[in-house]
């Protein structure tokens, strides 16, 4: 009697592509899918344009309906999937230029334009489907399938169009990432050095459009949004350099596209779109809690250490002063570091130290005066070292004038 496979060893072999041709090849092409959706949102995310991909996204719909019943009309299989990408992808261009023009002719907002773009589109595009429901050759036609993506009933064939499209796309995105980067970050910069920026916005929106309409089989388009989006997002925590962010969203994208795929794999019951986009958020929600820069665990580090280092500073000014502490966590830091003994009395160090704080601030009370209108003066925030901000010679001048002051101020009790 065989042993039944576990799905969990399914999920295995479709990482290993060892699940059948049809699945490695799904794996395969949304891998290359999500590399090209998170390298190429990027940019989309960069130039702070990410709604234009919702608008280009639920514009599909009506192409995929009427190039359903164009392909019937002609006695052809309505459910080729070259044939629905090509309807797609024009009614997603046609959903582009009409916020363009929107944007451009009106005055109207841009989020104003894609709201009307995307609604319309995607109205229009519900009630196609639900006429092509009606007919005897749209019943069975699946075509509900590219609203949340379903890798199922996948042919052979569609695999391979879909894995040639994300390949494609990211040959594209190579050639075009340097004037890409360039127009999302300084638009009049890239215009001064010779470049298109209306071409290269263009260029950027039929990345994205190429890459909406490649992901509709296997993401759908109410979801494919995501896949632009969430990468570039995780990835912005990573790191503060573009080319940096644009690897770790392709990664991340890839990582997504092809864990999802064989999440799906496992259980074809569920469908593909949410698995992989759920995929992209759990990533998301790791490089929100560990990302080294802006991740939340390092804020909070960064906090701790900034909140020790002030009740340091702060205790050692209380020393010098003869103050008295009462602060648990103050006392709790100079006793840690030996500066003060149980009974709160310094020690020879922490007189030392609590001497060089008082000097340090005595030193930025006379920079501040000297440097009353100048940046410097707000530069001090209490804590940085003095030679950090001053140089060796502005720190003795400063140093005469104290000692001056001093043998005034003698001189006058006298």
């Amino acid at each position: 009697m065989p042993v039944p496979i576990t799905p969990f060893e399914v999920f295995v072999s479709a990482l290993l592509l060892q699940a059948g041709y049809n699945a490695a090849l799904v794996a395969i092409g949304a891998g290359l899918l999500g590399i090209a959706a998170g390298a190429g949102g990027t940019f989309l995310f960069l130039r702070k344009r990410a709604l234009v991909s919702d608008a280009i996204a639920h514009a599909t719909l009506p192409g995929v309906g009427i190039a359903f019943l164009v392909m019937v009309g002609f006695g052809l299989d309505g459910r080729s999937l070259i044939g629905l990408l090509a309807g797609s992808a024009l009614s997603a261009a046609l959903g582009l230029l009409c916020v363009e023009w929107i944007t451009r002719r009106t005055r109207l907002a841009e989020d104003t334009a894609i709201g009307a773009v995307l609604s319309v589109f995607f109205g229009f595009g519900i009630v196609l489907l639900t006429v092509i429901q009606t007919l005897s050759q749209g019943r069975q036609a699946g075509l509900e399938g590219f609203l949340l993506g379903s890798t199922a009933g996948m042919l052979y064939q569609d695999a391979v169009v879909i894995a040639l499209g994300g390949a494609l796309a990211v040959l594209a995105l190579v050639a075009l990432r340097r004037p890409m980067t360039l127009v999302s970050f300084d638009p009049g910069f890239a215009a001064a050095l010779g470049l298109n920026t209306r071409r290269i916005d263009l260029a950027m929106m039929l990345l994205v459009l190429a890459v909406t309409v490649t992901g509709l089989k296997i993401v759908g388009l109410v979801l494919v949004v995501a896949l632009l989006i969430v990468p570039p997002v995780a990835a912005r925590l990573w790191s503060e350099r573009t080319d940096h962010v644009v690897l770790i969203a392709g990664a991340v994208g890839g990582v997504s596209g092809y864990a999802g795929a064989a999440i799906s794999a496992a259980a074809p019951g569920l469908p593909t779109g949410p698995i992989i986009v759920l995929v992209a958020f759990a990533l998301f929600l790791l490089s929100l809690a560990f990302a080294p820069g802006r991740g939340v665990l390092a804020a909070a580090i960064r906090h701790r250490r900034f909140q020790l280092r002030l009740h340091r500073r702060q205790g050692l000014l209380s020393l010098a002063r003869g103050e008295p502490i009462f602060d648990p966590l103050t006392l709790k830091v100079l006793r840690r570091e030996g500066l003060i003994r149980p009974d709160r009395v310094p020690t020879e160090a922490g007189r030392i130290e609590a001497g060089r704080a008082l000097v340090d601030e005595r030193r930025f009370e006379v920079a501040r005066r000297i440097h009353r209108d100048d940046p410097l003066s707000h530069r001090y925030d209490g804590l940085t070292p003095i030679a950090a901000v001053l140089t060796g010679d502005e720190i003795a001048e400063i140093d005469r004038m104290l000692a001056a002051s001093a043998t005034l101020r003698r001189g006058e009790a006298v």
